[in-house]
Order: structure tokens, then C-alpha cells, then sequence
């Protein structure tokens, strides 16, 4: 029997390794920079509940692209401004 011509073609999944993202961390604190300002300019809370959740949860995870103190600090930050305005 003759090679089909899918025995003729090359790996497609295995031959080169997957990039992964990496966004820039200067970016990433330009905006955490940017959700911390609305926080602590708001004198109650200024995210309805759908953009709170998401930024519940997207801020721990941009916090994990900066180096551990940095993104630690700025998850603090984070979560001081929501209870001051939780409590608001």
C-alpha cells in the first residue's frame, strides 16, 4: 500500500512548544493604577454587581503577572478600598 497523503503531512500538535501569554506588567499596572483611582474616588460603591464580580476576580489574577510584594501590595489596596465601601 502506498502513504496517504495524512501520512505525508507534518506533526501539527507536538513539533514546536506552545507560547504562553505574558501581558506587560506595565500595563497591568496602568490598570490596576486605573481601577484603584475609581475606588478611592468614589464615596460609595461605583461598580454595579456584574463589573464588582468581574473585578473580584480579575484583579487577583493580574496581580499574579507582577513580582509577589508588588502584586501582593496592590491586591491589598484592592480590597481595602471594597470594604471601606462596602461599609460605606
Amino acid at each position: 500500500m502506498g502513504r496517504s497523503r495524512q501520512d505525508a503531512q507534518p506533526d501539527l500538535f507536538g513539533s514546536e512548544p506552545v507560547q504562553q501569554y505574558r501581558p506587560d506588567p506595565e500595563r497591568v499596572r496602568r490598570r490596576l493604577e486605573s481601577i484603584l483611582a475609581e475606588a478611592r474616588a468614589a464615596a460609595s460603591m461605583p461598580w454595579r454587581p456584574v463589573k464588582l464580580s468581574l473585578y473580584r476576580e480579575i484583579v487577583p489574577r493580574m496581580c499574579a503577572f507582577l513580582p509577589a510584594e508588588e502584586g501582593a501590595q496592590y491586591s491589598f489596596q484592592f480590597e481595602t478600598e471594597l470594604k471601606r465601601l462596602e461599609a460605606a
